[in-house]
């Protein structure tokens, strides 16, 4: 029996081929690094590094008079001992607005923090084997992120996101009735799954139809970084897959989709940038001062499942967070209930 390749194995092949691409655009004593990171990284990791130090070499051939216009190939790792402090300070600065092949490029906190953490993690590779003798990067003050309120969608969103999915077809007529129909029982078993489990879309979309497992109502996702972990689900999470899987049987996937659980309309794997087209298309109708995204789903499930069981260990578990001390960050921070009784507690004039 042929060997089932699953998606995050593909994904793997293709990012590595990716990956190798984007290093045939770089100075060549980049790829020692790159290698050094295969043992504690992801290749999509990988990727995201390269084009941060992409644009880091990019800079130095616009910006720095000293080496603007020098080919790329012609970088040698003692490039990084002529840079100062104020150098980088001048690149940190650069990332805010850059153009990129004729396309304006900005940053926020984030990213900017992003690009700044793979600089420092590039330059100390180097330092730390002794090839160069100063780290600039650690003398330059990182980004400060400041803390963002969690979207997310209320008890009474999620009932309405769920009904609005399963009876939007009621108004409709045609073409939109057929296409509807086609897809209701995917999108109705997909978003419930997302609301019901809090697994990241890139897990969502690896699902092959072998990895649920009805008997224990669980299911086997490929984790953030490459490890399988099996994630529980509820009776209404059951229903809505089991109701999905009769409309999938009777679909005839394109050659090499055979096993995946969510097929789009072209009988492939559902990918996804389709998912958050769809998640957006129906919580656009529920709620028009939150922009809901699946990530956003699996905010709404982190914070049920913490305001349930208060237990913050079970909810970075469940969610498949590394460290404790981001879950801690994103959901132990104070009840919206109790922020609202603000609204009331305060009386400005006696009636």
């Amino acid at each position: 029996m042929e060997k089932r390749i699953t998606y995050h194995e593909q994904t793997d092949v293709k990012n590595t081929l990716k990956l190798r691409e984007i290093l045939k655009t770089l100075p060549p004593f980049c790829r020692d690094y790159f290698r050094a990171l295969e043992a504690t990284t992801t290749t999509k990791t990988r990727i995201s590094y390269a084009y941060d130090i992409r644009v880091f070499f990019q800079y130095l051939l616009e910006e720095n008079p000293t080496f603007k216009n020098r080919p790329m190939d012609q970088f040698t790792v003692d490039i990084l001992d002529q840079l100062q402090v104020l150098d980088i300070e001048e690149y940190q600065e650069y990332l805010k607005v850059y153009q990129n092949q004729n396309k304006t490029t900005t940053n926020g906190e984030r990213g900017l923090k992003r690009k700044m953490s793979s600089l420092r993690s590039f330059y100390a590779y180097y330092y730390k084997r002794e090839m160069i003798e100063t780290n600039p990067t650690l003398l330059v003050d990182m980004p400060k992120l400041h803390q963002k309120a969690i979207t997310r969608l209320d008890a009474d969103e999620v009932a309405l996101l769920l009904d609005y999915i399963e009876h939007a077809g009621d108004e409709l007529t045609g073409q939109k009735k057929v296409y509807y129909e086609k897809t209701k029982e995917r999108d109705l078993a997909l978003v419930t799954l997302l609301l019901g489990t809090g697994i990241r879309v890139s897990e969502c979309v690896g699902l092959d139809v072998e990895d649920l497992d009805f008997k224990n109502n669980g299911i086997k996702v490929t984790r953030k970084g490459g490890g399988e972990m099996i994630v529980y689900f509820g009776s209404e999470v059951e229903t809505a897959l089991r109701r999905y899987l009769k409309a999938r049987d009777n679909i005839t996937p394109v050659v090499g989709h055979e096993h995946a659980l969510f097929y789009s309309t072209q009988r492939k794997r559902l990918g996804v940038q389709a998912v958050e087209n769809l998640v957006k298309k129906y919580a656009s109708q529920i709620t028009t001062t939150k922009k809901i995204t699946p990530h956003k789903l699996r905010s709404t499930y982190g914070t049920a499942l913490y305001q349930e069981t208060g237990d913050i260990y079970l909810v970075a578990d469940v969610l498949g967070h590394r460290d404790v001390n981001t879950t801690k960050k994103h959901y132990a921070a104070i009840d919206d209930s109790r922020r609202r009784k603000a609204a009331s507690a305060v009386t400005l004039r006696e009636k």
